[in-house]
């Protein structure tokens, strides 16, 4: 199975499970800026449904075997759900619930659909603001490769750079934005 086939798997069972979503990660970096390799699927999921997570690990059961075990996430201390495909290769699919982060419910409620070229479809997705806050949230190198190449495809013109900037305040990550926004490449 290709990692695309899964990712449509993934977003398909949250649909028919009724539950709100949004893909995240490098496919909706890849969306907004330029799509690189991954071997995982993340989506974030609203938690407001009872059982909505244990339904959609249950919808997935056919293609992805979830660890009984609750991962914490270092950074913000969300809950995720980690599982690998069956079929080979080997795909990670991370299920990362809501919870009352000031900077994960905007980012969630500001969530909307968007054509995604990878899964030739539209589905949804964090704005482009978002994605850049998020990946220098995490700070990993290739998160901050993901929120230049967002930077500069969108370009900071036409994003909400305000926006973008106090959240990085409150994050304290300011100096990881005026990095990557001095790695841009000028247009010539």
């Amino acid at each position: 199975m290709r990692l695309e086939e899964l990712a449509l798997k993934v977003i398909e069972s949250a649909e028919a499970a009724g539950i709100d979503f949004m893909a995240v990660g490098a496919i909706a970096a890849g969306a907004y800026g330029v799509p690189r390799s991954t071997r995982d699927v993340d989506l974030l999921v609203s938690i407001e449904a009872p059982g909505g997570v244990e339904r959609l690990a249950a919808a997935l059961a056919p293609w992805v075997e979830f660890d009984p075990q609750i991962v914490f996430d270092t950074i913000t201390w969300g809950r995720r759900h980690v599982g690998r495909s069956r079929a080979a290769p080997p795909f990670k699919i991370e299920i990362f619930e809501t919870f009352p982060d000031p900077f994960v419910q905007s980012e969630f409620s500001r969530r909307r659909q968007v054509f995604v070229p990878m899964l030739n479809r539209c589905t949804w997705l964090p704005t482009p603001e978002d994605v850049i806050v998020q990946k220098l949230r995490w700070g990993r190198s290739k998160d901050l490769d993901d929120a230049r190449d967002v930077l500069a495809v969108q370009g900071p013109e036409s994003l909400d750079m305000r926006y973008v900037e106090e959240w990085c305040a409150l994050h304290g990550t300011g100096e990881r934005l005026r990095k990557v926004l001095a790695e841009i490449p000028p247009l010539d």
